[in-house]
């Protein structure tokens, strides 16, 4: 909801020329110095030597390895699954900087910081009040856990009485109660909690605050499950149980369980199976997909074998088709039906349980296997109802490697050839990879304006001393036109990590991240108004001749006659700077 938030573009730019990249990506991962740069293994990819590269004059990184690249707020985004918005209060609260919001038109949702303290509030008497009752202790030792792990969640327990929470707040009429979800308002005014006679899972985001509450009953009763609803704090769809503690092995493992409950997080972990999150009483949304690929490298549903289960996790497999990415895996992890991962781990442990994720079914796998068992592929009607069926989960995807070898798969199945299937569902062919080219002897060295775009991207401000009637072409000049456009809206001094925030999911970032790799190979020493003069010089010059030639090829070889009054008299201009 917060991302509805208006952001000054000017706050941005103070917030990243205050920062150090440096330190900021050192909160996460260790740095070695490495000349003018710091270098570490990247975390966005697996690799063995070090190619993920962090220039502290220029405050940005770049991975030579995947192409990963970015500022201080592109790292914590990508880093620890936040957006936009998230990663910006992030960094401006580790300054201690207050993030200011512009007018806007669209909904604001300002959470007001007392909602967090509140929350917070409701979390330490859940706490202190499972340690005063016997019962619900015997439950969760029951269920095999340890205060260890109790304490690690943050479990709790709220009592059997219908105004509990009036011990733990100053205010019980406070309108924040009911904000926060924690408080039910009645007819005439009559209030009561919540939750009541509840073990309580405290739903943390992924900076540590407290944002909603799952409690689950202690005996028999329903629902067996009850969640907070949606809040300004809380927004089911993109949030996940148990992610705040489970991303450090997530990212040690680069692998990740998205099951059904909480009691299955906090069991796993029990078990030293600590890389499992939990979706939040709805459906795994593809934000919650997007999210989790950001941090590993795979995704496995495990869901419970029954006829919800199933259904949950084709619901998983639609929403996460058009979030694929080539090289990272999701599978898909069906137990016994008898059993849950709660279960399962307490009955045959983690070793056996960590056997199954290894041998669980591939997406791919999976989504042919429950395409296939629909329809009868001997007659010519099954196969039709096959391709059919497969229609709209093929045209979802959109990772190019695992979209090819899925059409290739089902047109197999189906008798046809990927042509024929592609003209049927009238999508853009994936064509054959092309033979590579052999590689040339001699590198060739950069044009004029791939230097220029270099010496800008280290040095932004030279955009303004750019002609007004300069010649540009192609990725590089449409990436310095809009450079200079930018900086003619901004009367501040700006940065190389604000120009690269700024044109962040833009047509132009593809041009500028490869122009910052090649800045970091160019090094600290380099003379770059020198080089940003002569490569402005060449372009000049290759402008006039253009030009030239233009007007050669009008007059083919005849008189000045053939042209007209003006265009002589700037052939004649032309040819004295020469």
């Amino acid at each position: 909801m917060r991302e509805g938030r208006v952001i000054p573009k000017s706050f941005i730019q103070d917030l990243l020329n205050r920062l150090d990249i440096v330190d900021v990506i050192e909160r996460y991962l260790p740095l070695k110095k490495a000349g003018a740069n710091f270098v570490a293994c990247c975390p966005f990819h697996n690799e063995k030597s070090p190619s993920f590269t962090v220039s502290q004059s220029k405050q940005f990184y770049h991975c030579f390895g995947c192409g990963a690249h970015g500022t201080a707020i592109g790292f914590v985004m990508e880093h620890a699954g936040m957006g936009y918005v998230e990663a910006i209060e992030e960094l401006a609260k580790s300054i201690g900087v207050a993030v200011p919001q512009e007018a806007s038109n669209l909904p604001q949702h300002k959470v007001a910081p007392d909602l967090y303290d509140l929350m917070q509030s409701a979390t330490r008497y859940y706490r202190e009040q499972l340690k005063k009752t016997p019962r619900a202790i015997e439950y969760l030792k029951g269920r095999g856990l340890s205060g260890e792990v109790a304490a690690r969640f943050g479990i709790g327990y709220s009592p059997d009485d219908w105004q509990n929470l009036k011990a733990a707040v100053p205010n019980y009429q406070d309108t924040s109660l009911v904000e926060t979800g924690l408080v039910i308002e009645g007819e005439g005014g009559k209030r009561y909690d919540r939750f009541r006679d509840r073990i309580m899972f405290p739903i943390v985001n992924v900076r540590g605050q407290v944002i909603g509450f799952g409690g689950r009953v202690l005996d028999k009763g329903e629902p067996k499950y009850l969640n907070s609803p949606e809040t300004p704090l809380f927004e089911k769809g993109h949030e996940l149980y148990g992610l705040y503690q489970a991303q450090k092995s997530i990212r040690a493992q680069q692998r990740v369980i998205v099951v059904e409950g909480y009691m299955d997080v906090v069991a796993l972990a029990q078990h030293g199976v600590e890389y499992a999150v939990a979706t939040l009483g709805t459906a795994t949304t593809p934000y919650h997909v997007q999210k989790l690929l950001r941090l590993c490298d795979q995704v496995v549903f495990c869901f419970d074998g029954d006829k919800p289960g199933q259904k949950a996790a084709w619901r998983a497999l639609e929403n996460a088709l058009p979030q694929l990415v080539d090289g990272k895996r999701i599978g898909f992890l069906f137990l016994p039906e008898e059993h849950d991962p709660d279960t399962y781990i307490r009955e045959y442990g983690a070793e056996a349980f960590e056997h199954e994720l290894e041998n669980s079914l591939p997406l791919s796998g999976y989504l042919l296997r429950e395409l296939t068992a629909q329809v009868d592929l001997h007659t010519q009607e099954g196969r039709s109802a096959l391709l059919k069926n497969a229609q709209p989960l093929l045209t979802a995807i959109t990772a190019p490697a695992t979209a090819l070898l899925l059409r290739k798969e089902v047109a197999a199945l189906a008798g046809v050839t990927q042509a024929e299937l592609e003209a049927l569902y009238v999508i853009k062919p994936i064509a054959a990879p092309q033979r590579a080219a052999p590689p040339k002897v001699k590198r060739s060295t950069p044009s004029s304006l791939r230097t220029l775009l270099r010496c800008l991207v280290m040095r932004p401000e030279l955009a303004r001393q750019l002609p007004h009637d300069s010649h540009t072409e192609g990725v590089e000049g449409a990436a310095i036109a809009a450079l200079v456009d930018w900086l003619s809206e901004s009367v501040d001094e700006t940065s190389t990590a604000a120009m690269i925030q700024h044109f962040q999911d833009t047509a132009h970032e593809a041009v500028f991240a490869s122009a910052q790799g090649e800045v970091m190979q160019w090094g600290e020493s380099f003379d770059v108004e020198s080089e940003f003069a002569g490569s402005l010089e060449k372009l000049r010059e290759e402008s006039r001749r253009a030009e030239l030639d233009t007007l050669h090829a009008k007059m083919q070889g005849r008189d000045l006659k053939v042209l007209n009054e003006q265009e002589r008299a700037r052939y004649l201009q032309l040819l004295q700077r020469g």
